[in-house]
């Protein structure tokens, strides 16, 4: 004698309500064959969904034992009672149950989808069986597009779609007019006849008896399992038995799971296109949160290259030797020991690539009616250079100038402004008195970026010899300049400087302004503020990453409907799980591509007014933008995803 195909021994199914127990099933006995057709027929609260539920794999019995095809379902864990449901099982549910974004033909393909089978194969699977069922011109119609009796269509088509040996209807004809329902019968008569064991849920004895068995429960008991027509019943079984059996279903593990990454990947897309103003809120967040960090950053980067610009306008790598202690220091007057042998032998060191000495007073200058008060600086000719100063127009002095002891000078643009407000008249060539002085203004320096080493006031500049001569009658030197080679490090050059002279004066009688630890300095500042303000921007993402969570989750609860009927017709606890978590991480990425897109935006127009800096954008910072949105998507959507996955499946379909 043939073993049953499905076999229920003594399984009970009990509810903890409050502080009480409901048993929706006691003890039940039941064999179906293969190929047979059944009823199972009983009054609301009888137990009859308890028991397809069971049948399903969609519960477990609280007691006794459950085996399909001499499985013993009991023993099986939540992925293979989901291969259970998609290798064997097909369900027709009373309210049918179709993803309304999807299209009549892809409300078929999810269960091959999860089954691993190629597109094409199931496209074309699909189309034949809406063919048959009369569906041929609805092929691509939503759910909302279609009537009752069209939507049952499509979902008896989904649970042939796997080639099931097992179609369980609940109430297929509940939720339609009698024309459509006799029509859903047909055609389950028809399933019938080519060898499916069909098992229909229903209160209607009417549609009870177009089965070949009707099982009666009341009060979660068998009252009576009688057979309706058992010639044909018999029949069928037979017909079962030689029936050729199903063709292999999936591919290689590997291709399959890929097809399925890919199908979920489309589905995701496809819900949340259906879903647009919810992602759009979702991803706002995030949008706000990139946005932020990719601008704060290009914002400090623009901010410290104009800081650099500004001290590099002042002359990088530079030491600038003072008599005295510090600057304040009362005896610095006093101290006649620096001097130009100094500067001379500080030009002789390998690790220097420029020397000036430096004089200064203070004078009157007049050019006809007009006078200023002005800084008269005495430099040599590598001033200039070592300063990293720039013509506006004319020349600097050169070597014989200082030699000569020429009355060249070249003038700043405060000079220039005082002195010559008239912009069409050129100094250069103009002979200016400066003190009791007359010289010749050879060339005019660009405007200095203001910062250490500018002033306001207007500034002369001669050769340092004119200055000692004409003007102090003083061999001593106010300062020397001493530019380093960029090979060595100014810290290690001071050092050296330092040792120099210390060992030429016999005593330390002067202190190092070094202009590269500004430089420096400013810049670890700036870095440690964009560091700060990027932090602050950084939040804004985690408190986006927190509404993606709080908005996937609110996702979860509207869904949980359509996770059930994913999980009904053979989705694994991966499947749900990865398709969360794929929405979640489309929308961070998605949001951060469009904060990219905001920022780039914003700093286009920036860089279109004239502030004094630009923004620069980082790629590492944009880079380091799109992988945390990724990984936010991950780390708070993983959450959500994880309730979807862990939902149980009867109870996700029970609700509307």
């Amino acid at each position: 004698m043939t073993e049953p195909l499905i076999m229920l021994d003594k399984v009970s199914r009990s509810y903890v309500s409050g502080e009480s127990v409901v048993v929706a099933l006691d003890r039940v006995d039941i064999r179906i064959m293969a190929g047979e057709m059944v009823a199972i027929v009983g009054t609301s609260g009888s137990g009859k969904s308890t028991l397809m539920n069971i049948l399903g794999c969609l519960d477990r019995p609280t007691a006794g034992r459950y085996r399909i095809a001499g499985r013993d379902v009991g023993s099986l864990d939540m992925d293979e009672l989901a291969e259970l449901r998609r290798e064997h099982f097909g369900f027709i549910f009373q309210r049918y149950h179709l993803l309304a974004e999807m299209t009549a033909i892809g409300n078929v393909e999810m269960p091959a989808v999860y089954a691993g089978r190629s597109s094409t194969e199931r496209r074309d699977q699909a189309s034949r069986l809406l063919h048959r069922l009369g569906m041929a011109k609805r092929l691509t119609h939503t759910p909302g597009q279609l009537s009752g009796g069209q939507q049952q269509r499509v979902s008896i088509a989904r649970a042939l779609i796997n080639n099931a040996d097992v179609i369980l209807a609940d109430e297929p004809t509940g939720a339609l007019d009698s024309r459509s329902g006799d029509e859903v019968l047909r055609i389950l008569d028809e399933i019938h006849a080519e060898g499916r064991t069909v098992i229909i849920v229903t209160h209607d004895m009417a549609v009870a008896r177009r089965a070949r068995r009707i099982i009666e429960l009341r009060d979660g008991v068998v009252h009576s399992d009688r057979p309706n027509h058992p010639d044909t019943a018999a029949a069928a079984a037979d017909k079962a038995s030689t029936n050729d059996a199903p063709a292999p279903r999936s591919a290689s593990h590997w291709w399959s799971a890929m097809g399925r990454f890919r199908e979920t990947l489309r589905m995701a897309l496809l819900s949340m296109n259906a879903h647009r103003l919810r992602a759009f809120l979702t991803m706002l967040g995030i949008i706000i949160g990139v946005a932020s960090v990719v601008c704060v950053v290009a914002l400090g980067a623009g901010s410290q290259e104009k800081v650099l610009a500004n001290i590099n306008g002042l002359g990088t790598n530079t030491l600038e030797i003072f008599p005295g202690k510090d600057f304040g220091d009362t005896r610095s007057t006093k101290i006649k020991t620096l001097v130009l042998a100094d500067a001379r032998a500080l030009e002789q060191q390998s690790y220097v690539a420029g020397v000036t000495p430096t004089v200064s007073t203070s004078s009157t200058l007049r050019f006809g009616s007009i006078e200023a008060s002005a800084q008269i600086s005495g430099v040599g000719e590598h001033y200039f250079q070592v300063k990293g100063t720039q013509l506006a127009e004319g020349a600097f002095f050169d070597a014989d100038d200082v030699r000569s002891y020429a009355q060249d000078a070249v003038i700043d643009d405060n000079a220039r402004k005082a002195l010559f407000p008239d912009r069409a008249v050129s100094p250069v060539g103009q002979v200016i008195i400066v003190g009791r002085v007359p010289c010749r203004v050879i060339g005019v320096t660009r405007q200095q970026t203001s910062g250490f080493g500018s002033s306001a006031s207007p500034t002369v500049y001669l050769p340092y010899t004119t200055v000692q001569a004409r003007f102090l009658g003083d061999p001593t030197l106010r300062s020397i300049s001493v530019r380093i080679n960029d090979t060595m490090p100014t810290d290690l050059a001071e050092q050296a400087v330092t040792g120099f002279l210390t060992e030429r004066h016999r005593t330390k009688d002067f202190f190092i302004l070094n202009t590269d630890e500004i430089r420096r300095t400013i810049q670890s500042t700036a870095q440690v503020l964009t560091l700060l303000v990027a932090a602050i921007a950084v939040i804004s993402l985690i408190v986006g990453g927190i509404g993606v969570m709080n908005i996937m989750l609110v996702s979860v609860s509207e869904r949980i409907s359509e996770i059930g009927v994913r999980m009904a017709v053979g989705a694994r606890q991966s499947d749900i799980l990865q398709q969360f978590l794929i929405e979640a991480v489309l929308v961070c990425l998605i949001g951060g591509g469009l904060g990219i897109g905001f920022a780039v935006g914003f700093g286009v127009l920036f860089n279109a007014f004239d502030v004094g800096f630009r923004l620069i954008y980082s790629t590492t910072a944009i880079v380091i933008a799109v992988v945390s949105s990724t990984a936010i998507g991950v780390a708070f959507g993983y959450w959500p995803a994880r309730n979807a996955s862990r939902l149980d499946p009867v109870a996700a379909l029970s609700r509307e």
